[in-house]
């Protein structure tokens, strides 16, 4: 059995720590390192223990609930309550003051509420005072339970503990090893036995960087520099009074350069995989079931036993547009799916719908939900989430959680607080964040117990402010390299002053954009190396992209391609729609970036505040459809009344709506019913509309032409076959589309081509041909009606606005040929334009609705002085743009 040989008190969890590698690394034993609490609860007997931090915080949340706190009651129940009170009864205990002897109605509601949770914490714990009380009974067993005692890395100590040292150097030696530390006063007069050694005189150097994301980048930059000097990584650290305002840098700069750096405050929880799991878990409960947020989750979750891993590969099956924001949503998905289209050929809806019936609870189930699907570090940051503040606060109380990142500190460089790094000081660091009011801190009152009612001296001995400059000359004073940093500026441009504490020292000026001696990332080493970067594609790219915006003439960065490119070949080999013809006529660029390169806009939130027009054209051609369908099964729709019309349109736009909630994003409900509305009003009016009856008339709606089999095959009887292919005169270039409506007469010599418009009318629509190749459907579809039925047939084509007054909404296309002569020299021109290499900007490129225009320079003046010389260059091809 190996023999006690002295007892170690440290400062910190750091201090601790590299104390313990210390004494490994030199084979020492029989010696015990402990915070001043747990020596004092040895003394005082083996089971008890200090308050635990995490299980004070847990039993402050329950007992707000049981004890009325008086004027504090409104404020009891939000996030960060129980933190609050759990920091003022840690701050309350340390300074020895006593609440319950206090006549103060703050005070006393807060002596309630301390007695509540004394009494609901576990027997062995208990408070500084008590431990003191009880190791004082007992310090004759000193010598022999605790031997020897070592105080490292303290500069002070909480007014709690005072006594008990004077009292414990009494009976055991009693050693302080304040190394270049400041040493208390209150220790003059005890045993205590004061090591102190000389500070190393070391003068520090002063940066001023731009602001916090430049210190870190320069911090790094010296840690490349001595790693690359041969100093150890185990000998550097990096520090700050506060870390927590610039761990984002630190962690993406880390990560950049590929540096373990250990956190010693932890990193946040948010930012690690398990945090994520838990983070989605979260937005689920607080936003609703929806199959992007279930798959996030489910993409991140592991190890929780209800899952079971049967979700893997599920996901193709549902419609990636459906946002299945409900269960019967999700329910209705799942009945379209065919039990052998499973991964493993089993159908295992009904236990996915079991977990998010579950999830469907929310916020009020979160503490059952957490527990039954996340399992270890997930389940734990969970638990720890919830102690801090109700469920409805998960993205509050989550975003403060903090884990371990799992880098060893006695082998790497450590990013740390100060009065961590005080406790157990490296020969070099970098001290960030010298900025007035940030170090020192400034002095504040505590959130539950201000100065009004007690004093900030009795309640605060030891300041935020005191603290931050003893452990700063503690540093400074035990380093060999000492490098300091503050910012010019804020996040928000404003100036920022120097810390007092550097306030005499000269300081170097670094420049953001300054070329380093020592790279710690790959985008650092080029931008130290700008003829290497020079030499790079990307930056060949990008300046020769620069360059091309100011010059006045086409570049290939404004549309020049190689000429016949396969990919535009392969593109024309499939038949245009009425939209991309319209693209090629009018903007030829986008053309190419959406149907040649796949470029599409964003698709909708999964609940969009609003309702698009293209949206609701949809909707109301959905149900237009269903409706004639309906109809003309049921004798027809030039014989059916004016109930017949309604009834159908209700019933199918029914299906319509029922279909869309389960396969595409809707917005609110309230929305969502004023839009069924006036598709229903609309879809009415459409049907309704006075038209001459044909003979024998027979209408279709949504008609499918050439199309490939397996796009236009709908099961429907059909006046010719969709996949029959329909090309433009004089050109190679093949059509497709869905007519929205035709009229055909039995005899098969008369038609009519509707083209149903659910937005504005403009003013000018009568004298509209083919509006500059942007309303090319009742041309298109007139001619593709005349290809199909047959060239005998005599047909109209026009467009039909519902919502316009009766006999005003109706436009024929007076020449349907003339308008097809057109369109087809203007597509034969572009066509040859674009394969002889030339992708130009067209006159709709500075449209306001442009999906495409992030794609386009930022400047303000490039498309008004490109489209000009693109202009020119397309020649004829142009033309149309100014066609009525």
């Amino acid at each position: 059995m190996s023999v006690l040989r002295r007892s170690v008190v440290v400062h910190t969890n750091l201090a601790g720590h590299m104390l313990r590698v210390d004494f490994a690394r030199r084979s020492e034993i029989g010696v015990q390192v402990l915070t001043m609490g747990q020596l004092v609860a040895r003394i005082a007997g083996g089971l008890l223990r200090p308050v635990d931090p995490d299980i004070l915080l847990e039993t402050a949340r329950a007992a707000l609930s049981a004890v009325d706190m008086a004027e504090l009651e409104p404020i009891k129940d939000l996030p960060g309550m129980p933190r609050a009170v759990a920091a003022t009864l840690d701050k309350v205990w340390r300074a020895n003051v006593r609440l319950s002897e206090s006549v103060h109605p703050r005070l006393t509601t807060l002596a309630r509420l301390e007695e509540e949770i004394v009494g609901r914490l576990p027997a062995s714990m208990r408070r500084p005072s008590e431990l003191v009380e009880l190791a004082s009974l007992r310090l004759e067993l000193a010598k022999s339970v605790i031997g020897p005692v070592e105080i490292h890395g303290h500069s002070e100590m909480s007014p709690c503990w005072r006594p008990f040292v004077s009292r414990l150097a009494e009976v055991v030696p009693v050693k302080w090893l304040a190394g270049a530390r400041h040493v208390p006063s209150w220790l003059t007069g005890t045993k205590v036995v004061v090591e102190a050694t000389q500070a190393t005189g070391t003068s520090i150097g002063v940066h001023s960087c731009a602001n916090q994301q430049h210190e870190v980048i320069e911090a790094f930059r010296w840690i490349r520099s001595l790693l690359a000097g041969g100093t150890p990584a185990s000998d550097i650290a990096i520090v700050a009074s506060s870390p927590g305002d610039y761990d984002d840098h630190v962690l993406a700069q880390a990560s950049d350069s590929a540096l373990p750096i250990h956190f010693v405050h932890g990193m946040k929880a948010v930012t690690v995989a398990d945090g994520q799991a838990v983070a989605a878990l979260a937005e689920i409960l607080l936003k609703g079931i929806s199959q992007e947020r279930v798959k996030r989750y489910l993409s991140l979750v592991r190890g929780a036993p209800a899952l079971h891993d049967l979700f893997r590969g599920w996901i193709r099956l549902l419609p990636s547009d459906a946002p299945l924001t409900t269960l019967a949503r999700w329910e209705g998905a799942f009945k379209r799916v065919e039990p052998s289209d499973w991964p493993d050929g089993q159908n295992r809806s009904a236990e996915l719908m079991d977990v998010l019936r579950l999830l469907e609870g929310g916020v009020d189930e979160a503490t059952d939900i957490g527990e039954t699907l996340l399992a270890g570090t997930q389940r734990s940051i969970w638990r720890r989430a919830l102690m801090d503040g109700p469920a409805a606060a998960l993205p509050v109380t989550l975003a403060r959680l903090r884990v371990d990142d799992g880098v060893e500190p006695a082998s790497n460089v450590i990013w740390t607080s100060a009065i961590a790094l005080a406790s157990s000081p490296r020969p070099n660091v970098w001290l960030l964040g010298l900025n007035a009011g940030s170090w020192p801190r400034r002095i504040s009152e505590d959130r539950l117990i201000p100065d009004h009612v007690l004093p900030i001296e009795e309640l605060d001995p030891l300041p935020v402010a005191d603290g931050d400059k003893r452990d700063f000359d503690t540093i400074v004073a035990s380093a060999s390299n000492v490098v300091a940093s503050f910012s010019r500026r804020d996040v928000g441009g404003r100036m920022l002053g120097r810390s007092p504490l550097i306030s005499t020292t000269a300081d170097v000026h670094l420049d953001r954009a300054r070329t380093p001696d020592h790279a710690f990332s790959e985008a650092d080493r080029l931008l130290a190396r700008p003829h290497e970067f020079a030499s790079m594609p990307v930056a060949v790219s990008g300046l020769g992209c620069w360059r091309d915006w100011y010059r006045n003439d086409i570049t290939p960065h404004d549309g020049l391609i190689a000429a016949g490119h396969e990919r535009l070949q392969k593109l024309f080999e499939r038949p245009l729609s009425a939209t991309s013809l319209k693209l090629l006529l009018r903007d030829p660029m986008r053309f190419v970036w959406r149907y040649a390169l796949g470029w599409k806009a964003p698709e909708d939130a999964e609940e969009p505040l609003s309702f698009s027009a293209l949206h609701f054209g949809n909707l109301v051609h959905a149900s237009l459809r269903g409706a004639v369908d309906q109809l003309e099964i049921a004798g027809g729709l030039a014989s059916a009344d004016q109930a017949q019309l309604t009834a159908a349109i209700d019933a199918a736009l029914a299906t319509a709506s029922s279909d869309w909630e389960s396969e595409l994003p809707i917005p609110p409900a309230v929305i969502w019913r004023d839009a069924t509305e006036r598709a229903r009003a609309v879809s009415v009016a459409a049907l309704s509309y006075s038209l001459p009856m044909l003979p024998g008339q027979r209408t279709w709606t949504e008609i499918p032409f050439g199309k490939s089999d397996a796009e236009g095959d709908d099961g429907r009887d059909l006046p010719w076959k969709s996949d029959a292919l329909v090309e433009i005169p004089g050109t190679k270039l093949r059509i497709e589309g869905l007519i929205d409506r035709l009229d055909l007469s039995e005899d098969r010599s008369k038609a009519r081509v509707i083209d149903y418009k659910t937005g504005k009318m403009s003013k000018k629509m009568s004298e509209t041909v083919i509006k500059g190749g942007s309303e090319l459907q009742r041309c298109l579809y007139a001619f593709a009606g005349k290809m199909l039925i047959g060239s005998g047939v005599s047909i109209e084509a026009a467009l039909l606005f519902p919502k316009a007054p009766e006999d005003e909404g109706l436009f024929p296309l007076d020449d349907v040929d003339t308008a097809l002569t057109k369109v087809a020299a203007a597509a034969a021109l572009a066509h040859d334009m674009l394969m002889s290499g030339f992708a130009a900007f067209g006159t709709d490129a500075k449209d306001a609705y442009n999906d495409h225009a992030l794609a386009l320079p930022a400047s303000a003046g490039y498309l008004p002085r490109k489209i000009p010389l693109a202009q020119v260059r397309l020649g004829q091809a142009a033309n149309v743009w100014s066609e009525p």
